[in-house]
């Protein structure tokens, strides 16, 4: 698919994309998702976008998802939660995320069955520019706290998808999402909310934030029994609690959502030394030691839990939360782990690169 130029991380130019080959949907999601960084970058430095990546030549721009501040003429004078394009200068909209179409070659006859028609990319957080990172940093801190599901960028999105969704019509199989780091958290609130209508898109999540204690038992080099024990005492402490106390509504909600979400497998782009993702990692790896090990215990809802959810939907019974949403709730999901020591482990660029050597996966599924 690429010819490599150099490095590793030197650009790449594209000779054929072999929608059968999971490397080149990789690699093309990442890159459509690196456009959305640069476009971002070139709105902030008052630039028109002109970066357009030779394999990319086939995808055109359909629209720009864009999110007003709370201070924009349009939010102010129309009380828009976002809009496609703001001329305010006091505060102008900026770039989280964007639609690309795929058109194929002049002399295709017909469209490959695993090829896309649109491709929905966010992006993640940019620390290096100030007017973008104060909202990025305050969407993070809702991700930690799980409060994301009803802030603007994310029901703007979910929106957005929605409407391509009904325009698309006989074609919802073709549409994908793709998104890195926070952009992952934002495809991976879209894709559940359509999974649970039944609607399932192909998704790719690379780097996804995985609110977890996965990292720090890494941290502290607990043994593999030791965290492989952590891990069964605290499904067993889960389902004795969710018997029959206040916590059983809680068990009933969260069987019901995994029923709904198991025909979505996501794909999910790790890397083993990534804090910020490597929860998901754990997570999967112990549920199935857990199902080697108890099955009994494996089929019940204990896998389907997380201490943060039970708390969360505890304060939600308390009157303190206003939802009691489980936005990271993944029953299936096929897990590709990148085990590379070297270069950032939660950079984007390591996505871009074909035939990554250190790169595995497994499919993981649920009952």
């Amino acid at each position: 698919m690429m010819a490599r130029t150099g490095t590793v991380s030197s650009v790449t130019t594209m000779a054929e994309i072999n929608w059968d080959d999971d490397d080149h949907r990789r690699c093309i999601a990442a890159r459509l998702v690196q456009r959305t960084y640069n476009m971002e970058k070139d709105r902030t430095r008052g630039r028109r976008l002109n970066r357009q990546e030779s394999f990319l030549r086939h995808f055109s721009l359909v629209e720009t998802m864009r999110e007003c501040r709370l201070k924009c003429k349009c939010h102010r004078d129309h009380q828009q939660r976002a809009c496609p394009i703001c001329n305010c200068k006091m505060s102008p909209c900026f770039i989280y995320g964007a639609i690309f179409e795929y058109v194929p070659p002049k002399g295709t006859r017909h469209r490959h069955p695993l090829a896309p028609r649109y491709i929905v990319a966010f992006r993640g957080t940019m620390p290096t520019d100030p007017t973008t990172a104060v909202g990025d940093f305050y969407l993070d801190v809702n991700v930690v706290l799980n409060r994301q599901h009803d802030r603007l960028r994310f029901s703007h999105a979910r929106e957005r998808v929605w409407k391509l969704v009904d325009d698309a019509a006989d074609s919802v199989g073709d549409i994908w999402l793709a998104g890195h780091s926070l952009g992952s958290s934002i495809a991976l609130d879209v894709g559940r909310d359509m999974a649970m209508a039944g609607c399932y898109l192909r998704t790719l999540l690379f780097n996804p934030p995985q609110v977890s204690l996965a990292p720090v038992a890494g941290k502290l080099h607990m043994a593999e029994e030791a965290k492989r024990d952590l891990y069964f005492t605290s499904y067993f402490v889960k389902q004795v609690l969710l018997g029959e106390t206040v916590l059983r509504r809680h068990k009933e909600h969260a069987e019901v959502l995994f029923e709904q979400l198991s025909p979505w497998v996501p794909e999910l782009y790790v890397h083993q030394r990534d804090v910020i993702c490597s929860g998901f990692i754990d997570y999967f790896q112990q549920r199935e030691l857990v199902k080697q090990r108890f099955p009994r215990l494996a089929r019940s809802s204990a896998p389907a839990l997380a201490s943060r959810d039970m708390v969360h939907f505890l304060c939600a019974e308390l009157g303190f939360r206003e939802t009691n949403e489980l936005p990271h709730l993944l029953p299936s999901a096929r897990l590709w782990i990148n085990s590379s020591t070297q270069g950032d482990s939660h950079e984007l660029r390591q996505w871009c690169q074909p035939r990554l050597p250190m790169l595995s996966s497994n499919l993981y599924t649920w009952p």
